[in-house]
């Protein structure tokens, strides 16, 4: 099993799953910075461009979300993903809740703020996207009242999906005002398997 990534992106959340699987993987770097991402051998793994992919045999597979459910599925007996029929939707809901909710308002962010060159960054839309951001993080803040976990008892893909995306928020300075949250996250990263936080992978490519 391959796994190509790049420290800060959300490649961490497909080494934290693997890490709490116990699953044994080569780590592939494919480096953004140097437009590793465009190279032709890349391509031919994820012709998007991005990280990160997993190679399990003949499966290659890209978008985050989805790895972690297929390892999650892979190996039943580690309960990233509970038998629950119910159960699993509540993960699927939250899963779906991360990547919509949350994380398109950061994206609009990084991409106004950094990634889109400085003649077409709209600084309104960053004011917008965190208010966005907010008010969906205060649905979020209400569910995590009296939890340890998004969903049940235990730790799922929802948790480690989650716990990155907040960290993201964290870096974004948007936590403030979420004490749960940041409760929660700080939790999440604490775990003897947690992948390093956002600024920690950074710091690591500049070491």
């Amino acid at each position: 099993m391959k796994l190509y990534e790049f420290a800060p992106t959300r490649s961490i959340r497909v080494r934290w799953v693997l890490q709490e699987l116990g699953v044994e993987f080569e780590p592939v770097t494919v480096n953004l910075a140097a437009g590793g991402h465009r190279s032709p051998e890349f391509l031919e793994i994820n012709p998007a461009g991005k990280v990160p992919a997993l190679v399990d045999g003949d499966l290659v597979l890209t978008e985050s979300v989805a790895i972690v459910l297929y390892l999650a599925e892979k190996y039943p007996n580690k309960g990233l993903l509970p038998a629950d029929l119910q159960q699993r939707a509540q993960v699927y809901r939250w899963l779906l809740f991360a990547a919509t909710e949350l994380e398109q308002p950061l994206w609009r962010i990084a991409r106004h703020t950094f990634l889109y060159p400085e003649d077409q960054r709209l600084p309104a839309e960053v004011a917008l996207a965190g208010n966005d951001f907010k008010a969906m993080a205060e649905v979020l803040e209400k569910h995590m009242q009296q939890r340890q976990f998004v969903v049940g008892d235990g730790l799922t893909v929802a948790d480690i999906v989650m716990a990155y995306t907040l960290d993201w928020a964290k870096e974004a300075r948007l936590l403030d005002g979420f004490p749960q949250l940041v409760a929660y996250m700080e939790r999440m990263y604490t775990r003897p398997h947690a992948a390093p936080r956002i600024a920690q992978a950074f710091a690591s490519l500049k070491a």
